[in-house]
């Protein structure tokens, strides 16, 4: 039933007149659906097979098949028209003027006309060539009609038949009735079939240029992702960037934004181009839309790089290779080259490749180091990549504290003086005393005559944000970490920032996640050497390179934790970096604990041999003439200056203040005096050794 109430009129016997007809009401317990109009199902039905995704393939298909065809077609005939006319050449000018290459320019103008030349030169012969076609036929013709009847009589003369003579004329005759036949029969198909090879020929070009629009191309091919960088590009993703001053300056400019461009160079896996801005936008509006720019240059956010380069109002733009930046570099020279040595005076690290692909290598010399960046992303290796090399100066001396504790500087026991691993607040105590020590002996070197040379020293603290948290008090209630004046590690670096230098001490520190309270200001701005991994944010980012670096572009902010693992910019005079910029971005050489165990091995070779202290002597009672033999190790002689210094070194405390005289004392007390060879005073490891057995032997023999 259609309604809701339906009247049911009932007819039984006559009734009177005034009375009522019986009607029954009847309300069904849900009303029916009503049924649908053929139209609407016709319409739903359309639209699902419309807006199905099979439907927008095949379309897009059609569509994408069709413009390769018709487009392939406009870019034969721009082809067969560059071919035939200077338009190619003209083109280049334009674009030569527009980037104000005037030399590119006149050297396009000399190729047009050459170009136009010779195509007079050929129009002119063509007005010859029937004539000269017509005479070479005619000669042609009748020089072969004269060689075949002559090879005819040669023939008649063998065989002895007259009418041999024309056989040979006769064959050629043949053969070209039978070219002609050949053709008759190709003809047609090829008249029927040449059409569609042609549409197929335009359809290759047009596919190979992908010449449709964007919508209807496949989906690999849709993204754009690696599409080479040409001027047009660039120009179109600054039009688009959001800044309207430049969007509105590009539209008005005369050769649409070609001049504002500076050549497009290739730059290691990449391209780097110059952009002058139009008057009223600054670098900053640029700089600010990182992200925006590289999609629109259809690259990821870490595959472009933008720094300010000395001219004023511009920007220089580094542009990736798609999916160049994630593959690996090639290993480190210290690795592949075993008779590779050191020169910290004038050599420089093998650190890694700049972006360009080149070499980036860091000079060392008087230099404070401080490495940062977060968590796990490849600081330790970064910075053990440096004293792998200079470990290989075997005039080189190292104290390191390893406050991680995880076996990272483990290779360095037998190489560095002095060696603590462990997180504790124990061996922080250790590690600031170590650097306290180094701070004597600083101050021992300042002291020195002047024109003394000293050994280069380097205090290396991997994890250096430990010590600066470290709540531990002396016994005079002064705290070991923190910033204040009062602060012992703080102090104690800082002091050797402020002199170490001039004395060869030197003062290398890792940290990660900068802040101020694990990395204070005072010490972080008096690195020469500032390098960071990825960090959190660019307040970070100013720490640990300083407000310079990061207005010039430098943005470690922006690297990808674990994907830009042991990428570092880097602020420092002693790595050459571009002209104009302030900081430069290196990936390092990955060198693992195997290899780096085999260039500490190359190194110690090198060295007479090294006692390697795990804790600092901290006035308990010392033993001068053991401490003596400890230090001379397994040479079989040392220079007496050299045993002063590592005597200061192992206990700063107790022999910081030595002098010759008081070394000569007490080898001469044991038996063990100084001799000259060479024509310097050194100390003999069999001399005291012999002196610590004949002590000992005196020793027992008194004792019973």
């Amino acid at each position: 039933m259609s309604e809701n109430v339906v009247h049911l009129h009932k007819h039984t016997d006559p009734a009177p007149m005034d009375a009522a007809p019986t009607v029954l009401t009847v309300v069904p317990d849900a009303p029916p659906a009503r049924p649908v109009p053929l139209w609407v199902r016709s319409g739903r039905a359309v639209k699902t097979v419309v807006t199905h995704e099979r439907t927008r393939s095949v379309g897009r298909a059609v569509v994408r098949h069709g413009l390769y065809t018709f487009n392939g077609g406009r870019i034969a005939a721009r082809r067969a028209w560059d071919g035939r006319t200077g338009s190619r050449y003209e083109r280049m000018i334009r674009a030569a003027e527009a980037a104000g290459n005037l030399e590119a320019a006149e050297e396009w103008e000399e190729r047009l006309q050459r170009f136009r030349a010779a195509r007079h030169h050929r129009r002119m012969d063509l007005l010859h060539s029937p004539v000269d076609a017509a005479k070479g036929v005619a000669v042609g013709a009748g020089m072969s009609v004269g060689v075949l009847v002559a090879l005819g009589v040669v023939l008649a003369i063998s065989t002895g038949q007259a009418g041999d003579v024309i056989t040979p004329l006769a064959a050629t005759i043949d053969f070209i009735a039978l070219l002609i036949r050949i053709v008759q029969i190709v003809w047609g198909p090829a008249v029927t079939i040449g059409p569609f090879l042609a549409l197929l020929a335009l359809w290759s070009v047009g596919r190979k240029q992908h010449a449709a629009p964007q919508w209807a191309l496949p989906a690999n091919v849709r993204s754009g992702e690696g599409e080479p960088i040409t001027p047009s590009i660039v120009v179109k993703a600054l039009r688009d960037l959001g800044v309207p001053a430049l969007a509105r300056a590009i539209k008005e400019m005369g050769d649409a934004g070609a001049s504002m461009l500076g050549p497009i160079t290739i730059a290691g896996c990449g391209v780097e181009v110059d952009v002058t801005l139009p008057s009223g936008v600054s670098t900053n509006e640029v700089q600010s839309k990182r992200r925006k720019l590289a999609e629109n240059l259809t690259r990821h956010e870490h595959e472009v790089f933008i720094t300010i380069p000395q001219a004023a109002r511009t920007v220089r733009l580094w542009i990736a290779d798609s999916g160049a930046l994630d593959e690996p570099i090639g290993p480190s020279p210290l690795v592949t080259d075993e008779t590779m040595t050191a020169d910290y005076k004038k050599g420089k690290a093998p650190w890694g490749q700049d972006l360009r692909g080149d070499a980036a290598a860091l000079s060392l010399y008087q230099r404070h180091l401080l490495i940062t960046g977060l968590s796990n992303q490849g600081k330790t290796v970064a910075l053990r990549s440096l004293a792998l090399w200079l470990s290989l100066d075997k005039s080189v001396q190292f104290l390191m504290g390893d406050l991680k504790g995880v076996g990272d500087w483990a290779m360095f026991d037998g190489l560095a003086t002095t060696l603590i691993q462990g997180p504790t607040d124990e061996h922080v105590i250790r590690v600031t005393e170590m650097v306290e020590s180094a701070v004597d002996e600083m101050n021992r070197r300042i002291q020195a005559p002047p024109g003394t040379t000293f050994p280069p020293l380097i205090v290396l603290v991997d994890e250096a944000q430990v010590a600066f948290m470290c709540p531990a008090k002396d016994a005079d209630k002064r705290p070991y970490g923190g910033s204040k004046a009062n602060s012992r590690y703080f102090m104690a670096v800082r002091k050797i920032h402020n002199q170490g230098r001039a004395v060869n001490v030197l003062m290398w520190q890792g940290t990660q996640d900068p802040t101020n309270e694990n990395l204070p200001k005072l010490v972080r701005e008096g690195a020469h050497t500032r390098a960071s991994l990825a960090l959190g944010t660019e307040s970070q980012a100013r720490m640990a390179l300083g407000d310079k670096a990061v207005d010039g572009g430098a943005a470690p902010n922006l690297l990808r934790p674990g994907l830009d693992r042991g990428t570092l910019v880097v602020a420092s005079d002693g790595i050459t970096i571009p002209a104009g910029q302030s900081s430069i971005t290196v990936r390092t050489h990955y060198i693992d604990d195997d290899a780096a165990t085999a260039i500490t091995d190359r190194a110690k070779a090198l060295r007479d041999g090294v006692t390697t202290l795990h804790a600092i002597d901290r006035g308990e009672e010392h033993d001068p003439l053991a401490d003596i033999a400890a230090v001379i190790g397994d040479a079989t002689r040392v220079r007496t200056k050299d045993v002063l210094a590592r005597l200061a070194t192992r206990n700063a405390g107790a022999y910081g203040e030595w002098s010759f005289i008081d070394l000569k004392r007490v080898l001469d007390d044991a038996g063990a005096e100084p001799y000259k060879s060479d024509g310097v005073m050194v100390v003999s490891r069999d001399r005291v050794a012999r002196a610590l057995a004949n002590r000992d032997t005196e020793g027992s023999a008194s004792a019973e």
